[in-house]
């Protein structure tokens, strides 16, 4: 006769848990303001057609958030879910692909709203999962962090399709991700917390990573003074993460950016 099997267990306090939580939504109100300021400043950018090319780290507020996110986040996630696909629409045979709406910078917010939709499904699907009791024992404080986690993902998409829908362009309403599919598919895997957690941490360094990537990378001086205000909110979700699964949160010694996905993921 096989062993039963043991029940996943939080890996930290609950009272510990709950403080974290708390200090994390702290975090998140502080940067609201820097966020939709950057936001508007960003649509402004666009519609001037702003150009160039930011090689650099510059500025205290991108100092803050690299440090930041060097103290909280983690290792040992594993990769994010899904290698970047083709972007672009699919075309019809004898027919050429569409363009995109969204090019360069555009393309970058476009992937961050994406990316925070594809957050906000999957811990929307794990608390609707743990309310139908198919993850077996839930905590109330790991329903409270997936909850405000949640809410701070929310938050974040609506900020980066407000620049969307400023600039002419469509909001991101879904996850045109090419690795949305694998990600569905381990969110209905999974069978307890631990599973869902782990899940979780890989979306959240995948998109901390990613605004990392794009503090370096994005031509649009509010761009990346957005991406910078949002990186340490994002870098608190996996480091809190981290202890729910039971792990230290070992700080990196330098900054990574090899789980930042990349505007080819995008689909549209």
């Amino acid at each position: 006769m096989s062993a039963a099997k043991k029940e996943w267990e939080l890996g930290i306090g609950e009272g510990e848990l709950v403080r974290l939580t708390k200090g994390m939504q702290e975090a998140h109100l502080e940067t609201l303001p820097a966020l939709h300021e950057g936001a508007a400043e960003l649509v402004e950018e666009i519609g001037r057609g702003h150009a160039g090319r930011r090689r650099f780290l510059a500025g205290a507020g991108i100092a803050a958030a690299a440090a930041a996110f060097a103290l909280t986040s983690g290792t040992g996630s594993g990769k994010a879910f899904g290698a970047p696909g083709a972007p672009g629409r699919a075309a019809g045979p004898g027919r050429a692909a569409a363009p995109s709406p969204y090019q360069g910078d555009v393309k970058v917010v476009a992937l961050a709203a994406a990316l925070e939709n594809q957050a906000v499904g999957a811990y929307g699907a794990a608390l609707k999962a743990a309310g139908a009791g198919k993850l077996g024992k839930v905590p109330p404080a790991v329903g409270t962090f997936a909850k405000t986690a949640m809410e701070q993902h929310a938050a974040h998409s609506k900020a980066w399709n407000a620049v969307l829908t400023g600039a002419g362009r469509p909001a991101i309403t879904g996850v045109p991700l090419s690795n949305q599919p694998a990600t569905l598919k381990a969110l209905g895997r999974a069978k307890d917390v631990g599973a869902v957690a782990r899940l979780a941490l890989a979306l959240e360094d995948q998109a901390a990573q990613t605004y990392l990537f794009a503090v370096g990378h994005v031509s649009s001086p509010a761009g990346v003074r957005t991406a910078a205000s949002i990186a340490p909110v994002e870098a608190m979700h996996a480091a809190i993460l981290h202890f729910v699964l039971g792990e230290y949160p070992v700080p990196d010694a330098f900054l990574q950016t090899d789980r930042a996905a990349k505007p080819a993921l995008l689909t549209v």
